[in-house]
């Protein structure tokens, strides 16, 4: 049965390169002297309910525009059928992984060590892109990433503390990932 191989080594090395990611988080924010990547440096307060609540009504918000994208544009058609072919069948345990693993790696990089050392603007450009598509038309998918980023970046700093973010992005990634397995576009 190659199938079920293929699934976990794909995950394994998701959990792999994302888990790298967050340990060069993890490393960078202790080498600028903030060890604590899940704080945002100085907050004493942090709001982890409403930042938590927050989180997930900014992810189903973004969540809500990628499929308003789906419906109203080609471009974004065009990058859901030609994400749909890359990833190919994607099981519900493999759906969470990505989504979790990714959410998780990305943010404790990207909010938890990066935005600290260079702010919110620097930050979300670099986290742009990481998401630059397979093809140039795929353009506006880069430059809501970096919406993502400032809006995620944000949610750090006002909240103070990184699970308002991971909330958000784990539900973009996930209910899209998920949208992606289940709704082939003709």
């Amino acid at each position: 049965m190659p199938a079920p191989a293929s699934k976990w080594s794909r995950a394994a090395l998701v959990l792999t390169l994302y888990a790298g990611l967050g340990a060069a988080g993890f490393v960078w924010a202790a080498l600028a002297g903030h060890p604590n990547v899940w704080r945002f440096p100085g907050r004493q307060d942090p709001q982890l309910l409403l930042g938590t609540l927050t989180g997930l009504v900014v992810g189903l918000g973004f969540v809500f525009l990628s499929r308003l994208a789906v419906h109203r544009f080609e471009w974004a058609r065009s990058l859901h059928r030609d994400l749909r072919a890359r990833l190919g069948p994607l099981p519900q345990s493999e759906v969470v992984v990505l989504a979790g693993a990714s959410s998780f790696g990305e943010e404790i990089f990207f909010r938890g060590a990066l935005l600290p050392a260079t702010g919110i603007v620097v930050s979300s450009l670099v986290f742009a892109l990481l998401h630059i598509g397979p093809r140039l038309r795929y353009l506006p998918w880069t430059l809501s990433s970096f919406v993502a980023g400032l809006v995620f970046g944000q949610l750090f700093v006002w909240s103070g503390d990184l699970t308002g973010p991971v909330v958000a992005h784990f539900t973009v990634n996930y209910l899209n990932l998920g949208h992606l397995r289940d709704y082939e576009l003709r």
